[in-house]
């Protein structure tokens, strides 16, 4: 049954977090569930990752893909989602196109959505927080009526979708170049980039900096995520 379950929810037959997690009674139960949820759904994100990096990889092995124009076309698409200047740059490239640890992923999706529970998710099937600067999302709520909120929730057709926006933010935004550094980092070292690694580069992730950082190390490690970061 635990198997059918994580091969259901790898497909993403779920396109929100399903009503019965929401009836799920006990602390412990609750986390268990979380993670049955969330951990296919950003495993399969990975696995796109990794598809996308074995398909770069085989294009540069190539010594004569600057002639072949579906290649050069292909590389530049890529170079303009993660905001790459040059196609030839191979290094740009693998830097910013690698896996995320699962256990950050489900670290911040727990903090920043309430374990799947807080408005944005359940409205907006927004895990992990994004804004976006137009009237197109869902509107914040603030208690203090003298502050104006010139930003607004971005809403997600789905949580894969959520997870997808989460990660590529993480492997192209000028903010995390420190995790992409890191991460390159573990692997020219042949080492195994944790979440608990990774966790010292999210200080820009929230306005809490140093103590966010800590908050991410003490969800990972009281949760023993770690484990999926093998």
């Amino acid at each position: 049954m635990k198997k059918l379950l994580s091969f259901v929810l790898a497909l993403n037959l779920y396109a929100a977090f399903p009503e019965w997690y929401y009836k799920v009674k006990g602390t412990k139960q609750q986390k268990k569930a979380f993670v049955e949820i969330m951990l296919p759904l950003i495993q399969a994100e990975n696995n796109k990752i990794k598809d996308l990096r074995k398909k770069i990889i085989e294009i540069y092995n190539d010594p004569f893909y600057l002639l072949d124009q579906k290649k050069i076309s292909f590389l530049a698409k890529i170079a303009k989602i993660y905001k790459i200047k040059d196609i030839t740059d191979k290094k740009e490239f693998l830097k910013k196109i690698n896996t995320i640890p699962p256990s950050l992923a489900l670290a911040q999706a727990a903090i920043e959505s309430g374990w799947g529970k807080s408005r944005f998710v359940k409205e907006a099937n927004n895990i992990f927080g994004h804004w976006e600067y137009s009237n197109k999302g869902l509107a914040p709520k603030s208690k203090y009526d003298n502050i104006k909120i010139d930003y607004s929730i971005k809403i997600f057709p789905s949580l894969e979708a959520s997870i997808a926006a989460y990660m590529k933010n993480l492997n192209r935004n000028p903010a995390y170049k420190k995790f992409r550094d890191l991460r390159e980092k573990y692997s020219e070292e042949n080492k195994t980039f944790t979440g608990i690694a990774a966790a010292d580069a999210m200080i820009n992730y929230s306005q809490r900096k140093e103590e966010y950082v800590k908050l991410l190390k003490t969800m990972i490690k009281s949760n023993n995520w770690q484990k999926y970061d093998k």
